[in-house]
Formats: C-alpha cells, sequence, structure tokens
C-alpha cells in the first residue's frame, strides 16, 4: 500500500495525462499580464509625459505659472531651455524678484489661453 502511495505521489505528468492545450497557458498568461501592465501603468504615464511637453512648448511670456517647488509667478522672459519667473516684492513695490528656471521645473500654467 505504501508503494503505491509514493508512485503516485511522485507521478509525473505525461503527454497522455495534460489535458490538450495546457502547455501554452503559462505563455498566455505572460502575454495576459504584459496587456494589464501596458494599459494599467505604462500607456497613463506616457499620455501624462506628452500632456507636460505640450503644456512646456505652449509657455507664454505673462503666463501665470507653479513650479514643482511650489513657487507661484509670472512668466517674465523666455530661452529655450530656461524660464524666467518674476515672484513678488522684495522690499520696494517697484522692485521684483527674478528667478531663473529649467523649463522642466514647471508644473502647471494658471493662465488660461483662448
Amino acid at each position: 500500500m505504501l508503494d503505491f502511495l509514493s508512485t503516485v505521489a511522485y507521478a509525473e505528468p505525461t503527454a497522455e495525462t495534460m489535458p490538450a492545450g495546457a502547455g501554452y497557458m503559462p505563455i498566455i498568461w505572460l502575454v495576459v499580464m504584459f496587456a494589464v501592465f501596458y494599459f494599467m501603468l505604462i500607456r497613463p504615464q506616457k499620455k501624462q509625459e506628452k500632456k507636460q511637453k505640450e503644456m512646456l512648448a505652449a509657455l507664454q511670456v505673462g503666463d501665470k505659472v507653479v513650479t514643482i517647488g511650489g513657487i507661484c509667478g509670472k512668466i517674465a522672459k523666455l530661452k529655450d531651455d530656461y524660464v524666467y519667473i518674476e515672484t513678488g516684492f522684495v522690499g520696494n513695490p517697484n522692485e521684483k524678484a527674478t528667478l531663473k528656471l529649467e523649463r522642466s521645473a514647471i508644473r502647471t500654467v494658471e493662465t488660461i489661453h483662448e
């Protein structure tokens, strides 16, 4: 009796005992998991990056912006890779602080263009 149980417990599946097409199941699951990751993670991230690039390309002088660090201000001057932002008073109302930032440091634009 023990001899019978040990042979059953360690029996390997063979072509006769496996259902038809069972060898393809791991491959199908890998494809399904990749599709889920693509539609849940990769695709939304690419859309967000595209939207951010379009927003940075459409910056104009006079736009009110918020930086990644939370600094609010108005764009005073634009260069290729840099943005100059006026942030407010330094002590004298006629004197404003101007910051030089990279374009990629802009998080949002609060000015609505029509």
